[in-house]
Parts: C-alpha cells; sequence; structure tokens
C-alpha cells in the first residue's frame, strides 16, 4: 500500500517520454487473476524461460486479464528466434512473410509467439503508399512495444512473476477507458492501413473513447484500406463482425468515416432502408450468440449482410422475364462477383451462402414430398433460422416460419395434418403469379432442368415436382 501511495504521488519511475523502461506493476497493482490464464500459455512461458530466454504474454491477452475478461487467445513474445522457439516444442511451425512468427499446438489449441520486434529498418519494402510490406528486424523488448498498435496493447505479463511491464502508459489509459495509437497516428497507420479497422473495433468492443489525436486523421486516411490485400481486410472483418457488438463497430465505422466507398458490403449493411432492420436482427442473434459462447457460421452471417442486395437483384431478374430460381442464381452470383471483388470469400463461405439463399425459395413448397426432403438438406437448419429472420423482420408472412417451425418439432401424423391444410404454394420473392411461370416451364420438357442449373441439384429436382 505504501508503495501504491508513493507511486501515485510521486508518478512514474521512468523519465517522461522515455519508452525504453517500463513501469513494472505488481500483482496488488493490476489484480490479474492467474486463474484465467491458459495452462498451455503458462507451459510456453516457463519453457522459454527455462531455456534462458524471456518470455512474456502479450498484447489483447494481458489487455483482457487487466479488464477481467478471459482471453479467447494468449500471445507470446520472446526474445528467443523463430528457429530456436521452434527447437523447443515439438509442435510448432515458422510462418509468415511480413514478420515471422511461430504456432505453438497442444491438440487443438494454438498460441502464437513471435520475436520480440526493433525498430523498422529504413530498407525495409514499402508500396507506393507507405505500407511495409515485409520486416523481419528482431531486436529488444522497448522496442517491440514502440513496434505495437495501442497502448493498451503494449503491456508484458509474466506467468511466473505476476508483474506486468507497461511500457507507454496503457495500465492508465485502461482506467480511463481511452483507446491511443503509439507514435505519429498518421505514420503509423500508413505503415498499417488495417489499424483503421482495428482502432475502430476496439473502441466499439472495448467502449472506450478513441484519442483525439488517435481519431483525427482517421476519416482522411480511409482510402487506404484499398490498398490492402483483400484477405487481410477479409479477416479483418470477421473479426469485427465475429466481436459480439458486431451492430455497435458498424456504428463506428461509419461515425469515423470508414463505410462510404470503401467496403462495398459496409454500404450494403448501413445504407439499405428495407434491409434495416433484418440486418440488425442478425447482428444481434450473432452477438448474443457470442456472448453465450455458442459458434457462429461466417456464411451464415455474410448471407444475412449481403441478403437484401441479392432480394433486390432477384425481384429485378423476375420483372426482366426470368423464372424465379435461375433469376436466383443470377442474383446470386452477382452480388457475390461483386464482394469477391473487395473481399476475399473463402469458398466454403460463399458455397454456404449460396445453399441458404437458394433454399428460401423452397420453403414455399409446403405440398407433398418438399417439405420432408428439406428437412433432410446438410444446411437445413441455417436456412431456417435465416427463414425467421425474414419472418421477424416483416419481409415475409410470420405465418411461413409458425408453419416451418411445427413441421419440424412435430410428429409423422402431424406433419400430414399440416401438409393437409396448407393452401397451394406461393413465391415469396414475386408474388403468387411468379410461381406460374415455373409450371408453364415444366410442360416445355427439358428446359426446366437446364435452365436452373446442376449446381443447386435439389433445387432443381423441387421445381420438377
Amino acid at each position: 500500500m505504501i508503495k501504491k501511495l508513493i507511486r501515485r504521488i510521486l508518478g512514474p519511475k521512468k523519465k517522461r517520454g522515455d519508452a525504453t523502461q517500463p513501469d513494472i506493476l505488481t500483482a496488488q497493482e493490476h489484480g490479474i487473476d492467474p486463474k484465467l490464464v491458459s495452462n498451455n500459455a503458462i507451459r510456453v512461458t516457463s519453457t522459454l524461460q527455462q531455456a534462458g530466454f524471456k518470455a512474456f504474454l502479450v498484447g489483447g491477452a494481458v489487455r483482457d486479464l487487466l479488464l477481467g475478461v478471459k482471453p479467447k487467445d494468449f500471445d507470446i513474445a520472446t526474445d528467443a528466434t523463430p528457429e530456436q522457439v521452434k527447437k523447443l516444442f515439438r509442435r510448432a511451425f515458422i510462418i509468415g512473410r511480413r514478420f515471422q512468427i511461430v504456432h505453438v499446438m497442444f491438440g487443438q489449441d494454438l498460441l502464437e509467439v513471435t520475436t520480440f520486434r526493433g525498430a523498422s529498418a529504413e530498407d525495409a519494402p514499402k508500396d507506393e503508399h507507405g505500407r511495409v510490406l515485409r520486416d523481419n528486424t528482431f531486436g529488444e523488448q522497448h522496442e517491440d512495444a514502440l513496434r505495437r498498435d495501442f497502448t493498451i496493447n503494449a503491456m508484458y505479463y509474466d506467468p511466473a512473476t505476476q508483474r506486468v511491464l507497461d511500457y507507454h502508459g496503457g495500465m492508465a489509459d485502461i482506467r480511463n477507458k481511452t483507446l491511443r495509437i503509439i507514435g505519429v497516428p498518421e505514420a503509423r497507420y500508413r505503415e498499417d492501413p488495417v489499424r483503421l479497422l482495428r482502432v475502430v473495433r476496439f473502441a466499439a468492443k472495448l467502449n472506450f473513447t478513441i484519442a483525439e489525436d488517435t481519431r483525427a486523421p482517421i476519416s482522411v486516411m480511409a482510402p487506404l484500406v484499398n490498398n490492402v490485400p483483400a484477405a487481410r481486410v477479409f479477416d479483418e472483418m470477421l473479426k469485427l463482425l465475429l466481436s459480439g457488438h458486431a451492430l455497435a463497430c458498424l456504428q463506428q465505422l461509419r461515425k469515423e468515416g470508414l463505410h462510404h466507398g470503401l467496403l462495398p458490403l459496409l454500404d450494403v449493411v448501413l445504407e439499405q432502408p428495407l434491409g434495416e432492420k433484418f440486418v440488425r436482427l442478425a447482428l444481434d442473434a450473432t452477438d448474443e450468440r457470442v456472448r453465450q459462447g455458442k459458434p457462429v457460421s461466417p456464411g451464415f452471417l455474410f448471407a444475412a449482410l449481403l441478403w437484401h442486395q441479392v432480394l433486390e437483384k432477384w425481384k429485378a431478374y423476375q420483372a426482366a422475364g426470368e423464372y424465379p430460381i435461375p433469376a436466383l442464381h443470377l442474383a446470386a452470383d452477382d452480388v457475390l462477383n461483386t464482394q469477391t471483388d473487395k473481399l476475399a470469400l473463402q469458398r466454403k463461405i460463399a458455397s454456404d451462402m449460396r445453399d441458404i439463399w437458394a433454399m428460401q425459395p423452397r420453403f414455399d413448397r409446403r405440398v407433398g414430398k418438399t417439405p420432408y426432403k428439406l428437412i433432410e438438406h446438410q444446411r437445413f437448419r441455417a436456412g431456417y433460422d435465416f427463414l425467421l429472420l425474414r419472418c421477424a423482420s416483416g419481409e415475409i408472412e410470420r405465418e411461413i416460419g409458425d408453419w416451418w417451425t411445427d413441421f419440424v418439432a412435430a410428429d409423422g401424423p402431424e406433419r400430414e395434418r399440416l401438409l393437409a391444410k396448407k393452401p397451394a404454394a406461393r413465391n415469396t420473392a414475386g408474388g403468387e403469379e411468379a410461381a406460374a411461370p415455373a409450371k408453364k416451364r415444366r410442360r416445355r420438357g427439358g428446359r426446366s432442368r437446364k435452365g436452373q442449373g446442376q449446381e443447386q441439384g435439389s433445387t432443381g429436382a423441387d421445381q420438377s415436382e
């Protein structure tokens, strides 16, 4: 208590502006609960320390521990080189081009180990906008702290001594709920424009205020994100949307001017009046699942975010004379092709999105064997949850969702009763009249299957029943 009182009165022991000497916080001062630390993270740090190296938990893990939250991931920083780290662990793999890191595996648990980074080399490869392309310069711990993005992510925790090393006043910023970039903001954003997205994500997720000097350049420098590889932008978008605070993150992006023309996906999400309620419901549901520790499907989430763009094009193709099912496929192709140019959507995610969208008109056909076949579809649950969102948003009648809810829960005789009381199917995208061209099409022979294409398989079969 005396030591803590002296520190409060006299301030930090290091000289003002001296970032080479950290504030050292004891367990009593920082209050981290050791029970929140992963056993595998302790195993990695202790193995490195026993081999004669320095090793600390670092970054978001320390930030979360200081906030009393159990981290999802644990990153370790050390003065050992990647090759030295790899030799100490049976399952360790060196990865990375821009900066080499080591992935250490314990079963399914992955821990990321990085060597202390040194000051960025003047001759490090950069693009024409100043973004660093590759930089494998190793250095001292204080240099590594200087290279980290925000003060709250530049603290180091040693599980063995339970001490926190704070080089840039991160503890004070945590207590003041302030997000502050280390160094000159303009230069740091130019080095890595993804930081423009990260600052928004952290501010929304943690409910922190962005320091004025950190916030000021964001809207002006927003176009720099267009120079970042699509795969990195997609990874950051996924982190943002699966943060448990997706809606707050998107609202913060808009507030900071990071949406217009920057990411077409965000333009759709934030500027689609007809889909605003649908998107809000989807994001709220996703946030709730994240908070409950339940799995979230990226395919479902992106399918929801882009649905009203698909719906708009689907109706347009039908108005131009196309039949409903091929019109939906064409609409999906248009939307996915546009988004793939900006976001590196993985093939599995795009495939899941197509399945969910293609299932929607099949929910209208509540006659014969179609419902039985549909509930056997491997993506049925995702498609059904998507249908319920459409009902809840007012896009389609709630009765449709209620019918399917009853059908899923019913036994054999009750299902037959539900089928017997159901009137003729209608198409939710084009109205009842949209079903007529499909009937005419079947009388023309093979054109129906050919026109629908074989990509969706079961969709084509349903159309011919």
